[in-house]
């Protein structure tokens, strides 16, 4: 029974987070994107926990799996930021060459 729970909850969380991605406007979607996968680092930290338990081996792997895919989240956050704070910095004029 509460694998009818868990398929339930995830269910309802794939319906639920596509109905409020999709009504995000264009303008907010990567500043909010890249605040939300800077937080995830909190993930990193659960990850951490759960390869270093030493509970098994297959639970060692798991949370370095873990711990490789929420790195690549964190960082891809972080590389949409600096590339949109990119976009604000003001451009120097061309220097004409004198002769």
């Amino acid at each position: 029974m509460e694998a009818v729970y868990l398929g339930f909850v995830l269910m309802l969380s794939i319906f639920l987070g596509f109905e409020l991605i999709s009504k995000v406007p264009a303008t907010l979607h990567t500043p909010l994107m890249s605040g939300a996968n800077a937080i995830s680092g909190i993930t990193v930290v659960g990850a951490i926990t759960s390869a270093g338990a030493g509970l098994s081996d297959w639970a060692t792997v798991l949370g370095a799996i873990a711990v490789f895919f929420a790195m690549v989240n964190v960082v891809g956050g972080y590389m949409v930021t600096d590339r949109m704070l990119g976009m604000f910095k003001k451009k120097e004029a061309p220097v004409k060459d004198q002769v």
